[in-house]
């Protein structure tokens, strides 16, 4: 058997083949060329392509987040911030309890205020002058005046003054008790007492 034999043989096996219509001529690329990304300058590996960013990132070379400059020209102006608040009930039990122990003070006060008060008007000679000028005004040949020293003594001073301090604690607390449950009353029908509080800067 020839080689042309052979040749012609395995052509009839496989049959004729089709080159197609670009048989004898060059092949066309129609298809549009994709934007590449962009790599390094100096011809490195190609780096996945990111989207420019608002703000500069901080952190180096590895990157951090992202970081907002301050603005130089701009000034803030101080913001106070302001809450308006309602006084609706003011609880009566609580009302009761602090004005009884603010009486009590000041009830103290005024013992210590008058003992105080008399033993610097004593160490003046005040009750002597005036004690001796009123027994001459109101004395008699058969008998003496009146002893307004013996009646201001210490003992009597800081007794009165005790009495006047527990009638103050006493009617304190019932005046501001019963003050409360107006101000209930009253608050039901026009709302409270508004208050304005601001933040202090």
């Amino acid at each position: 058997m020839t080689e042309d034999s052979a040749r012609g043989s395995a052509v009839s096996d496989s049959g004729p083949r089709d080159e197609g219509p670009h048989e004898g001529g060059a092949v066309t690329e129609t298809r549009q060329p994709q934007p590449q990304p962009q790599g390094k300058a100096g011809g490195g590996t190609e780096q996945p392509y990111q989207p420019p960013q608002a703000y500069p990132t901080g952190g180096g070379k590895g990157g951090g987040q992202a970081v907002r400059l301050p603005r130089t020209g701009a000034r803030t102006a101080p913001r106070t911030r302001k809450a308006r608040l309602r006084v609706a009930r003011a609880d009566p039990w609580s009302v009761m309890k602090v004005s009884f122990l603010l009486s009590v003070a000041l009830g103290i006060c005024t013992v210590v205020a008058a003992a105080v008060l008399w033993m610097v008007m004593n160490a003046m000679g005040v009750f002597s002058t005036v004690g001796g000028t009123i027994s001459e005004a109101t004395g008699s040949g058969d008998g003496g005046g009146f002893d307004l020293q013996s009646f201001l003594s210490l003992p009597r001073v800081l007794l009165f003054t005790s009495i006047i301090a527990v009638i103050d604690v006493v009617l304190a607390t019932a005046l501001a008790t019963l003050g409360a449950f107006i101000y209930n009353l009253s608050a039901g029908f026009v709302g409270g007492v508004e208050l304005t509080l601001a933040e202090d800067e």
